[in-house]
């Protein structure tokens, strides 16, 4: 998940599309492996916060958050993503491997 965040630094209306789609991307990635034991369920339900994380910038962006608001809003979002993969080593290649 690091790495999805990593696409994304300079944040504006434009980039609705693009965050729509990584969080969908991440969304299924999980589904899938937790189905298949890739990941526990407790690496699941933490890393669905990153998920939710990106909806509520999403949800910011469309309410016109200024540039600077919405990059605190990732940054947070991307020190909780290395956070998880220090929990949970490995996850983020988990996760780019669905693509």
């Amino acid at each position: 998940m690091i790495t999805s965040l990593e696409k994304f630094s300079d944040l504006d209306p434009s980039s609705i599309e693009d965050i729509e789609m990584e969080r969908d991307f991440i969304r299924d990635a999980l589904e899938v492996l937790r189905a298949t034991d890739e990941i526990s369920n407790d690496a699941f339900l933490d890393a669905g916060t990153i998920q939710g994380g990106l909806s509520l910038l999403l949800n910011l962006l469309s309410q016109g958050i200024t540039v600077d608001e919405a990059s605190l809003q990732l940054n947070s979002l991307k020190n909780r993503a290395a956070a998880l993969n220090q929990a949970y080593p490995g996850l983020d290649e988990k996760v780019e491997s669905m693509r």
